[in-house]
């Protein structure tokens, strides 16, 4: 009978035995460093969030004074530094304290659209806005009329007037609850829509 180093011969060369894999970490170093890493990623996306609400904050609109701009639930985005670092311009959707309070007791922010700039002329007549004595085109409106008279007031200093797109349901400048607004009442500008998804983008 012939052994296998017969065959082949006594000096053939020997079967290496296999590498072997270093050993895993162990499973309690593995879940360490998991969980490190889940606090890094939290801690991170915790800063950016405050980083983002400094500058942007979510709002959600729950009256019909703005239709058929915005509407009921309309989730929108406002750019709270807006007018730190520019100006008030005629258009603008806005939101500010007002003094007017909630079925809860609780101080009530509006959203308008800026009309009157400071020393602005402001008249309503014939169903239109006038503007430093001209008729405004206001396409936005629901219904393209504002219905009622007011005499003409000029917009003091520092001050703006705001009035609803749904001017048939809305408590604006036009009413002596609301008034002129104050630049440090406003919160920011309407800059965005998010839901519903159907009108998401830009607000004007």
């Amino acid at each position: 009978m012939l052994y296998e180093d017969e065959i082949l011969g006594k000096d053939a060369p020997k079967e290496q035995p296999p590498d072997i894999e270093p050993e895993a970490p162990a499973e309690k170093n593995v879940m360490a460093r998991n969980a490190l890493l889940l606090v890094r990623d939290i801690a991170v996306a915790f800063v950016v969030i405050l980083v983002v609400l400094q500058f942007v904050k979510p709002t959600i609109v729950f009256e019909h004074s703005m239709e058929d701009t915005l509407h009921p639930e309309d989730y929108v985005f406002l750019a709270k530094q807006a007018y730190n670092i520019g100006d008030v311009e005629f258009g603008d959707i806005v939101v500010f304290s007002s003094t007017l309070i909630d079925d809860y007791g609780m101080q009530k922010n509006l959203i308008k659209r800026v009309i009157g700039l400071p020393g602005d002329s402001i008249e309503i007549k014939d169903e239109a806005v006038y503007r430093n004595g001209e008729r405004l085109f206001e396409p936005y409106t629901r219904e393209g009329i504002t219905e009622g008279e007011m005499d003409l007031v000029i917009v003091p200093g520092e001050s703006y007037f705001v009035l609803g797109d749904n001017r048939q349901q809305s408590r604006d400048s036009r009413s002596e609850e609301v008034g002129f607004i104050s630049k440090e009442k406003l919160q920011g500008k309407v800059i965005f829509r998010l839901f519903p998804i159907s009108h998401i983008g830009r607000v004007k």
